[in-house]
C-alpha cells in the first residue's frame, strides 16, 4: 500500500507530448529551414530528451510528416474562429475573404504555418510521403472553397452557370501565387490584399 502523503505519479499524455514535440518542429522548421529539424535541435526547442522525441518519432522523416499534418489541423482550428468573427451581413465574399487571407500567411501564426508549408513543399517535390500530405491538404481546401462557392450560387450570390470546381481552384491558385512573394518580401501586405479584393470583387460582381 502507498504510504500516506507519497506523491501519486502524474500521467503522461502521450497524444499531447507528441503535439507539443511537433509545435516544436514546426517552429525550428518556420524559423531556420528543414535542416534545423534534427534530434538534438527539436529536444532542445520542446525541452525533453532526445530519448523522448525517439520514442514518439521513429526518424526524421515521420517527425516532419506529423509537423506538417499538425500544421494543417491548427488552421482548420483557427480559421472557424475567424470566421465567427465576421460581421454581419455575413456574405460569401466576406467569409471567404477571411479565410483566404489567413492561408495567405501575413502575419501570426498563419505566417508560423505558411513558413513551415513553403519548406515542405520543396520536400514534397522530391519526396512521395511529403507529397501525399500535400495533396489531402491541397484537396480538402480546394474542396471546403467549392462548397462554399456552390452554397453562394444557390443563395443567388453568385451565377447559376459558374463552375464551382473551377472557380474554386483559381481562388486556391491565386493565393499560392501571392503567398511566396509575401513571404520573401517581394509584395507589401497592401499589394497583396488589393489583389485578393479585386478577385473577389470580379468573382462576386
Amino acid at each position: 500500500m502507498a504510504h500516506e502523503g507519497a506523491a501519486v505519479p502524474r500521467q503522461v499524455d502521450h497524444s499531447e507530448r507528441r503535439r507539443h514535440i511537433g509545435e516544436a518542429v514546426l517552429r525550428l522548421i518556420a524559423a531556420q529551414g528543414l535542416e534545423a529539424a534534427s534530434l538534438r535541435n527539436v529536444a532542445a526547442e520542446a525541452g525533453v530528451s532526445m530519448g523522448a522525441v525517439q520514442h514518439y518519432f521513429s526518424s526524421k522523416q515521420e517527425m516532419l510528416d506529423f509537423a506538417q499534418r499538425h500544421n494543417y489541423e491548427r488552421a482548420t482550428v483557427r480559421i472557424p474562429g475567424l470566421l465567427a468573427r465576421v460581421p454581419e451581413p455575413r456574405t460569401t465574399s466576406a467569409l471567404l475573404r477571411v479565410l483566404l487571407v489567413d492561408l495567405l500567411g501575413l502575419d501570426g501564426e498563419s505566417r508560423e504555418g505558411a513558413r513551415l508549408g513553403a519548406a515542405m513543399l520543396g520536400l514534397a517535390v522530391i519526396d512521395a510521403q511529403a507529397a501525399a500530405t500535400a495533396r489531402t491538404a491541397y484537396d480538402g481546401v480546394t474542396s471546403f472553397l467549392a462548397a462554399q462557392l456552390r452554397a453562394a450560387q444557390n443563395r443567388g450570390e453568385l451565377a447559376p452557370t459558374l463552375d464551382a470546381g473551377r472557380a474554386a481552384r483559381h481562388l486556391y491558385a491565386l493565393v499560392e501565387g501571392l503567398r511566396w512573394p509575401a513571404l520573401i518580401g517581394a509584395y507589401t501586405r497592401d499589394e497583396v490584399l488589393a489583389v485578393l479584393d479585386d478577385h473577389l470583387g470580379t468573382l462576386f460582381g
